[in-house]
């Protein structure tokens, strides 16, 4: 499996359900299977793109203002 590791949870286990994307809802474990269903994450792509769009509310959404 893909590992995820962010300054914030250095030390702690990342779990399935935990949340990478706060601004879409997405999860480690979404992400995983996205890339082991693609050889690589669509979910990355649109992210990427709804960012570039200023769509994404990380600072808002996220609990840790990330």
């Amino acid at each position: 499996m893909i590992e995820i590791e962010t300054d914030f949870q250095k030390g702690n286990e990342f779990k399935d359900n935990d949340f990478v994307c706060y601004c879409f809802k997405y999860t480690k474990r979404d992400i995983e299977d996205d890339f082991i269903d693609n050889g690589r994450s669509l979910i990355y792509d649109k992210i990427a793109s709804e960012k570039k769009k200023g769509e994404c509310d990380c600072s808002k959404e996220n609990p840790k203002g990330k």
